[in-house]
């Protein structure tokens, strides 16, 4: 038993590492070609993946109601990983993926507390940490290189992964990687008919068709990886220790790209971060 828990955290914390690696590559190939492109070759991956899993474990088909889900899911998921992408090309990484991440998990939440009644005292305790990192992060907007749509930007994209959470919420009982597949699949319906009614480009150029490509695998991957967490222990400890995502692309963004940040934005993240930790709890 104490194995199978061990190996369920081990699935866990890589699946953090491979979100966060994801979002940070994402933003890196987002900066030298456009997000369509980043976005794409994520939902590509996971079509490709997803129903080798789903044979894998013998999952049986989902419902029309699943699907439904599954659908917006591959909705929501897309149109927020384009908006976090674009925001991460204008600003710092380290603060963008940290509001975004921070918002996307509090939506779930209210909407559990709606439904359920009141949230435990560390979610409660986790809000107030939240708005006490969000404040140090944006307060007068000093050395952000933020605009206020960039900010607004960074809302949205955290709004459409917390409804992404609901909606995976909805189908996971029963099955995951059908409904998943069916969510990449309209995801890439949705970015297709987008593009050609826009005339927007999504073939990466040269430089970053292996970011981009990097991008989808570890996006994909971090699903994958936090599936099989969930599978082998329990779903709430491989919840908290994914959340742990954003921690890795701070890490990346201020070892690679230098990004160097004001003492309060570091008291921010790090208010931030452990706020995520105890509202997953």
């Amino acid at each position: 038993m104490l194995l199978v828990d061990n190996l369920a955290n081990v699935f866990a914390l890589l699946a953090a590492l491979s979100w966060g690696a994801g979002d940070f590559v994402g933003g890196c190939a987002t900066r030298r070609t456009n997000a369509y492109s980043a976005v794409m070759a994520t939902q590509l991956t996971g079509i490709i993946m997803f129903p080798v899993l789903a044979l894998a474990f013998s999952e049986n088909l989902p419902s029309l109601n699943n699907l439904m889900w599954g659908g917006l899911a591959g909705f929501f998921g897309a149109s927020g990983l384009i908006l976090l992408y674009m925001s991460m090309a204008r600003g710092k990484m380290s603060i963008v993926v940290t509001l975004a991440a921070i918002i996307a998990i509090i939506i779930p939440v209210i909407y559990s507390a709606i439904n359920e009644g009141i949230p435990d005292t560390f979610k409660i305790a986790g809000f107030i940490l939240a708005l006490i990192g969000i404040w140090f992060i944006v307060r007068m907007n000093a050395g952000l290189n933020l605009e206020n749509k960039d900010v607004e930007y960074i809302a949205v994209a955290g709004i459409l992964f917390g409804l992404f959470f609901i909606s995976i919420d909805k189908f996971s009982s029963t099955g995951i990687y059908w409904p998943l597949t069916f969510s990449r699949i309209t995801a890439l319906i949705m970015l297709t008919g987008f593009m050609m009614l826009t005339k927007a480009s999504s073939k990466p150029t040269s430089d970053a068709f292996l970011l981009v490509i990097l991008a989808g695998i570890l996006n994909t991957g971090g699903v994958v990886l936090f599936a099989l967490a969930s599978v082998a222990g329990r779903l709430d400890v491989a919840t908290i220790l994914s959340s742990l995502s954003p921690a890795v692309t701070v890490l990346l963004a201020c070892i690679i790209l230098k990004e160097q940040l004001a003492p309060r934005q570091w008291v921010g993240v790090i208010a931030s971060i452990t706020a995520i930790v105890l509202i997953s709890m």
